[in-house]
């Protein structure tokens, strides 16, 4: 499990460096094309983590419910967020995943959910959730790397 925080953990300083460096018109805007922006897949990654290792393990958020509401599957951006809600997500990114790497250590997550995602993987155990992470934050990776990509053109 070593190895999935660490790559967790890297994607995540990714996504930082995006809200740090790409211009505010940008990190806002939607392309044409997109039915979102960068600053929602960031967003929509830290809040994924959290219902898909908590939530599916009956455990408290150790973020806002206003966040997850805002920015689970099946929303879109809504207006533009302000400077404080940019700060809490920025520091979510890391902090969440220190936190379950904490939690997870110390043997918290000891119920779990089956669940079937989207891309139809079917997650049995809170291992399989935060492996899964991996890939659902790849998946938004790319996401921003195309819109970045049409906001050029």
């Amino acid at each position: 499990m070593e190895k999935q925080f660490d790559i967790l953990l890297k994607n995540r300083i990714i996504f930082k460096r995006f809200l740090e460096q790409t211009p505010k018109e940008d990190l806002f805007r939607i392309p044409n094309g997109f039915k979102n922006n960068i600053w929602w897949n960031i967003a929509h990654a830290m809040v994924s983590q959290q219902l898909l290792v908590y939530k599916l393990s009956g455990l408290d958020f150790t973020i806002e419910e206003t966040l997850i509401n805002a920015y689970r599957k099946g929303t879109a951006p809504e207006a533009i967020p302000s400077e404080a809600e940019v700060g809490k997500v920025s520091e979510y990114l890391i902090s969440t995943i220190e936190q379950m790497q904490a939690d997870y250590s110390k043997g918290v997550f000891s119920t779990f959910e089956p669940c079937m995602t989207t891309p139809k993987v079917g997650l049995e155990s809170v291992e399989d959730a935060i492996a899964f992470l991996t890939f659902h934050d790849g998946i938004h990776l790319g996401a921003i790397l195309a819109i970045q990509k049409a906001l050029r053109v």
